[in-house]
């Protein structure tokens, strides 16, 4: 998977490149996808994803992550050939630290998960039905898991 990286952020963005790869790579593998697919990650701050939120969502306030898928599914995992690009993903870095803090890991391992996360949802999964959320959230602990374990100090 092509990841193209976008720091709006004073953070090292750079250094989570070889992260999202092991990552994509991993999601890859699991649901049996093109290696050839294209994301976007732009690191923001709480001010930037604010502004997002409200113009995009009519939420007004920051939030961790948001996700803007390019294509519209009709199935979770489906990427048909002609759909590389699957859209682009605005990471908060100061949510991501404070929720790695609060949930007691590392910031590498919340940046992964809402890596993890938003690129689910840019492959049509979604969470707002309790048994679309136990597939997605259980696709995201097979693919995460491995890679960064809960709790991880690095």
């Amino acid at each position: 998977m092509e990841i193209t990286l976008i720091n709006r952020t004073n953070q090292p963005a750079e250094a989570y490149l070889p992260l999202f790869r092991k990552i994509s790579s991993a999601a890859e593998k699991k649901l049996g996808l093109s290696d050839d697919l294209e994301i976007s990650v732009t690191f923001v701050r709480s001010r930037t994803i604010h502004v997002i939120n409200r113009e995009y969502r009519n939420i007004d306030r920051p939030t961790d992550i948001i996700s803007f898928a390019a294509n519209d599914f009709s199935y979770p995992g489906e990427t048909p050939e002609e759909h590389a690009d699957l859209g682009d993903l605005f990471l908060n870095i100061d949510y991501a630290a404070r929720q790695a803090k609060e949930y007691g890991h590392s910031l590498k391992r919340e940046v992964g998960f809402l890596f993890c996360h938003g690129l689910l949802h840019c492959l049509g999964y979604d969470h707002m039905k309790p048994e679309d959320e136990k597939v997605m959230f259980a696709l995201q602990d097979e693919i995460l898991d491995p890679i960064l374990p809960r709790n991880s100090s690095c």
